[in-house]
């Protein structure tokens, strides 16, 4: 994914979310936006080097990590799959210059919202 495609995604997704969890406004500020854009950058840079090296078990890790450190910071496992939710449904609306790797994307991020759903069934 090229840098103008991962800035495009990345912005598309923070606006729903603070257009879905207004509040978020209130809470975090533009500071929080602000976080909310570096994280997904983070997503999709892992979704990469994890194409690149054809392990789906690299995004998992990081998905695990990823959960384990939101969660010990009081941000639910619901607010990473509604994230990574939005991710897939706006990847898939997306023309990328690699449909490959974004199809792999959509695949490694489903794996994911899969491992996650079971976490926020405990």
């Amino acid at each position: 994914m090229n840098k103008s495609e991962q800035s495009r995604l990345v912005h598309l997704v923070a606006d729903e979310i603070y257009e879905a969890y207004p509040y978020l406004w209130e809470k975090f500020g533009q500071n929080g936006r602000d976080r909310t854009e570096e994280d997904n950058f983070h997503h999709l840079d892992h979704l990469q080097a994890a194409y690149e090296m054809d392990s789906i078990d690299f995004f998992m890790d990081y998905t695990k990590w990823l959960n384990t450190v939101l969660t010990s910071r009081n941000v639910p496992t619901s607010l990473i799959i509604d994230n990574y939710e939005r991710l897939v449904r706006l990847l898939k609306d997306m023309d990328l210059v690699d449909e490959k790797e974004k199809q792999c994307y959509i695949k490694y991020l489903q794996a994911a919202l899969q491992h996650l759903e079971t976490l926020s069934k405990r």
